[in-house]
């Protein structure tokens, strides 16, 4: 196979060795890390841009965001607990009615 080949290791080798070298060049470059820096930043930026987008839009159509829907889910899953509440204790007035 291509992996057991000895030429083919030592281009691999190699290769490694040149990728690393190549990288730590690039990270010593105050240049280029600014550049990926702001890139990063820019694409947050857009991101939470996009974000207030879609939920301007979401409303516009009356349709629910992530967070509505989120919202209204613990708003019911609050109710469920309520209601269980009120059926264990509907369920013990028949037992306190007889023991009394």
């Amino acid at each position: 196979m291509i992996k057991d080949n000895p030429v083919m290791k030592k281009w691999v080798a190699k290769g490694e060795e040149r990728v690393g070298q190549l990288a730590q060049q690039l990270l010593s470059n105050e240049t280029f890390v600014s550049a990926v820096q702001s890139v990063a930043a820019k694409s947050v930026q857009a991101k939470g841009t996009l974000d207030a987008g879609l939920r301007s839009a979401l409303g516009a159509m009356n349709l629910p965001s992530t967070a509505d829907v989120e919202a209204l889910k613990t708003k019911v899953e609050d109710l469920e607990r309520m209601l269980a509440s009120v059926e264990s204790k509907l369920e013990q007035l028949p037992k306190a009615k007889k023991s009394a």
